[in-house]
């Protein structure tokens, strides 16, 4: 197998806040991340990681072993970390012999490189950009799905659901749900239910749409509905009566009541109680208050613009919800407008909607918003890993500095 680096790319900060405290490969979509879905096709051969700068110290402490930002092979395949290859790309790496580029829709998704180029890739910052190589290097058209923004990652959760299941699951991986008393399951019955789990009874699992993905030690309260496609990550609960609807991923032990439709919950985080997230993505550690909501739609049924760094991108889409970065929170009964944007570290609270563009250390609502002070920020988020057994580490808590600094400028006009 050839030497794979899995990349950054320039198109990385429409993505923020999601990437502020990650690279963009290690974004969730459908069952695992974009990062996962790589390492499974390339039979266990461990990339290259590369990432932005100040980014590096932090990956490199969550990824012991492997070599991060550091080019010393005499060819590499490097591979865009927001790009979902398709099979055929992987059944064909061995095959490449020459140095070229692939694209998919016009966008660099892949490029196969000497030592002799790596040197016109590499900018400062340890960014990585392979323009100037395109018209020197041949180029071929691959399928694939490229990614430009967040809210793509949430319209394409149920097909790669379906795909995940379909290409890392096999047939005699589905469960049996009358083993599981009382658990009334529809459609074709295709479920998985890892080791450990815990489905009460009263639970409906409808399947008629796609598969569910019970991940191992997982529970499920009782009177809860999950329509497939859908994933419950590790150690997650779903509480009692909530509502689980198609193309939802929830990672790896969060905590999830009320209704969720067509959304993303990265991991460690809460939404425990009653309320609509829908068309969303919320980051790790984040927890929303009982009975908040967000709109996902607009009153006028309109195409729906989002801020991408304070800069209004149209999306096209009819349907977008809530955007919110890591350790960020909510307080009870807060409303979000369709296609909010919060960073990271933020704290939402009061009445009305708050602004739809919420800066990194936001403290505040509709009424008012002022800096969210970084030393209580980082109090508050090493009590709420510690809760979880994990560590604010000193990676970590420079991250946080290294953001809030990069952010300044977006609370310059607070109270």
């Amino acid at each position: 197998m050839k030497q794979i680096c899995i990349y950054e790319d320039e198109k990385v900060s429409n993505f923020n806040p999601l990437v502020y405290l990650r690279p963009v490969y290690e974004l969730r979509c459908g069952i695992f991340t974009l990062r996962e879905k790589i390492e499974k096709r390339i039979n266990g051969i461990k990339p290259l990681l590369h990432t932005r700068k100040f980014l590096e110290d932090f990956v490199k402490e969550e990824n012991p072993g492997y070599s991060v930002n550091n080019f010393e092979s005499d060819k590499i395949l490097f591979l865009n970390g927001r790009v979902i290859f398709p099979d055929e790309f992987y059944a064909g790496i061995e095959n490449i012999s020459e140095e070229q580029i692939f694209l998919i829709n016009g966008s660099i998704a892949a490029a196969y490189l000497s030592v002799k180029n790596f040197g016109e890739i590499v900018k400062s910052n340890h960014a990585l950009d392979f323009g100037e190589l395109l018209p020197k290097l041949p180029s071929v058209e691959i399928e694939g799905k490229i990614f430009e923004y967040p809210w793509e990652l949430v319209y394409a959760n149920g097909e790669e659901i379906v795909a995940d299941f379909s290409r890392f699951f096999s047939q005699n991986d589905s469960t049996d749900i009358a083993d599981f008393n009382g658990v009334y399951s529809v459609g074709d019955n295709k479920i998985f239910v890892g080791k450990n789990c815990n489905i009460m009874p009263t639970v409906v699992l409808d399947t008629s749409h796609g598969p569910i993905i019970i991940d191992d030690e997982a529970e499920i309260m009782p009177q809860s509905t999950i329509s497939g496609p859908a994933y419950i990550g590790k150690k997650s609960k779903i509480k009692i009566g909530a509502k689980i609807y198609h193309h939802t991923t929830i990672g790896e032990v969060c905590k999830v009541g009320g209704e969720v439709e067509n959304s993303i919950i990265h991991s460690y985080s809460n939404k425990q109680h009653d309320g609509f997230l829908g068309h969303s993505y919320l980051g790790q550690w984040v927890n929303l208050g009982a009975g908040t909501n967000n709109s996902d739609l607009k009153n006028n049924y309109g195409e729906i613009t989002v801020k991408v760094n304070r800069r209004p991108v149209k999306t096209g889409l009819q349907f977008v919800g809530l955007i919110m970065g890591d350790h960020s929170k909510s307080a009870i009964g807060t409303q979000f407008n369709t296609g909010t944007v919060v960073g990271i570290s933020s704290n939402i609270f009061g009445e009305g909607f708050p602004p739809r563009y919420i800066p990194s250390f936001s403290w505040g609502g509709a009424e008012f918003l002022k800096v969210y002070k970084l030393q209580k920020s980082l109090e508050v988020a090493g009590l709420v890993m510690q809760r979880r057994n994990h560590e604010l580490t000193p990676a970590l808590q420079k991250l946080f500095q290294d953001i809030f600094n990069l952010t300044a400028n977006e609370r310059t006009s607070f109270r």
